[in-house]
């Protein structure tokens, strides 16, 4: 059979928001069977475009069944037992790795690729990470980055790397978080705030738009913070627009 043919009948289904951004990214629309709901939701992706008119699933590998596909993603440990039903079922189950380390995110963009059959699909995205990798400047400016409530990046974390890709030394915190006193007292050099879900009235919102917040000494860059909801490859683009924004 041609390897087109066989590229044509892949179906893949994802069951997890995180497991959809690398789905999204490298399959073609015919070939994806499935995706979480949480992948349609504005709020929540910013690949819900991209995910819209998919069938949406809410998790499990019994949402997907109806779909046929011939790969179910998962991640986390979806569970030996769903693993087993899908293989006795014929359908290959691939379990991605949560995003610990920046290594993870080039795993996955593999294992995916592989998946869907055409390994070359994940080039592009390996590329962009290997060279903000590479290019990564070696002194940092003092950064926090704060979502609602003044929930903030762990040290050490993957998240810390990525800001470190950008220029930016994540500020260690008690508790991972910031507290209004902290960015009075000793503000950092920047700022980053996350715009996830801003639109939406919550005390974590409220707490971003706080006067202290709103006027401090500090050089102020927002990034989208539903892409950093899985810390994959939906970084890459903020740390590219992060760079030019510190120069």
């Amino acid at each position: 059979m041609a390897a087109s043919a066989l590229l044509a009948a892949v179906s893949v289904a994802s069951l997890n928001l995180c497991t959809d951004e690398y789905l999204l990214l490298l399959a073609k629309p015919s070939e994806i069977a499935s995706v979480s709901f949480l992948s349609q939701d504005p709020q929540e992706s910013p690949l819900w475009k991209l995910a819209q008119g998919h069938h949406a699933n809410r998790g499990s590998l019994e949402d997907v069944l109806a779909k046929r596909p011939a790969v179910v993603l998962s991640m986390g440990g979806g569970g030996r037992a769903s693993s087993l039903i899908a293989s006795r079922l014929g359908i290959r189950a691939v379990d991605l790795r949560p995003v610990s380390k920046l290594e993870d995110v080039s795993w996955n963009l593999r294992a995916v690729a592989d998946a869907i059959g055409d390994p070359g699909r994940a080039r592009a995205w390996l590329k962009r990470l290997d060279y903000v990798r590479s290019t990564a400047r070696s002194r940092q400016v003092d950064a926090i980055w704060i979502g609602g409530g003044g929930q903030t990046i762990a040290i050490p974390s993957v998240g810390a790397d990525w800001m470190r890709l950008a220029g930016l030394k994540q500020r260690p915190l008690q508790g991972d978080r910031v507290s209004l006193e902290t960015i009075l007292v000793r503000p950092p050099a920047v700022l980053v705030k996350s715009r996830y879900r801003s639109g939406q009235f919550s005390r974590g919102a409220a707490w971003l738009s706080h006067p202290i917040v709103r006027n401090a000494k500090s050089r102020r860059v927002e990034v989208d913070g539903r892409a950093w909801t899985c810390m994959g490859p939906l970084v890459i683009p903020e740390i590219e627009r992060l760079r030019s924004l510190i120069r």
